[in-house]
Order: C-alpha cells, then structure tokens, then sequence
C-alpha cells in the first residue's frame, strides 16, 4: 500500500537500519545519507520515511512531506558549505531512477553543466 513500507525496497530497508548507510541528516519525516555511487563530490539522498514511487506521486499525496524533503534538502546543502548545488528528482527508469522510492538527489562540490546528460 503507498506510504508504507516495502520489504523490497533498497530505501525502505535502510530507513529500518536493516541495510547499512552514511546518515546526514534525519528529521520526524525524511532520511538523508551519502550515494554509494556518488556523482560529484558531494551527492547527498534525501529520502521520505513513507513509502511512494516518485516524486509526483509523493507529492499528490503528502504535500507536507513533499515540503519537508525540499527544506531537508536545504539544510544539507547548508550543512554541506554548498554555495551552489544541483537537486534532481529521477522519475520513471528512462530518466535514470533505480529505485522505485521518491527520492531526491543532491548535488556539489564541482561544475554543473546544462544540459545535463
């Protein structure tokens, strides 16, 4: 059911602490931690604790945990002394997400180019 966990997803599993995770931040409402891929030299995963596919679909049904994500994402590029910095929502396997739990991807520490590829 949406919102709630999922035993097979990778983010539910490490909000549960059952998959391990370099923690930033961690709020009532989201979760971020260091990629383990990382694409600049600070990328940064802003997580829900709920359960939804993507952004728009977390969106449509928690506007205040949608809010939530976007401050959070904030406050760890802050935390992160990023004076510029890249936020990208993946949605759908065509544009790259791999992991089918809304996330949003922060990005710094070098150039960003535009477009990006």
């Amino acid at each position: 059911m949406a919102g709630e966990a999922q035993a097979d997803c990778l983010f539910c599993k490490i909000i549960a602490g059952e998959v391990p995770a370099t923690v930033v931040r961690e709020t009532d409402t989201t979760y971020a931690f260091r990629d383990i891929n990382p694409q600049a030299p600070t990328h940064v995963l802003v997580i829900p604790k709920v359960h939804y596919a993507d952004a728009a679909t977390l969106a449509a049904a928690e506007p205040q945990i949608t809010a939530d994500l976007l401050r959070e994402a904030g406050e760890v590029a802050a935390e992160e002394k990023l004076e510029s910095y890249r936020l990208v929502f993946n949605t759908g396997s065509g544009a790259g997400q791999t992991v089918f739990h809304a996330h949003a991807h922060i990005l710094g520490g070098r150039g960003m180019q535009w477009p990006p590829g």
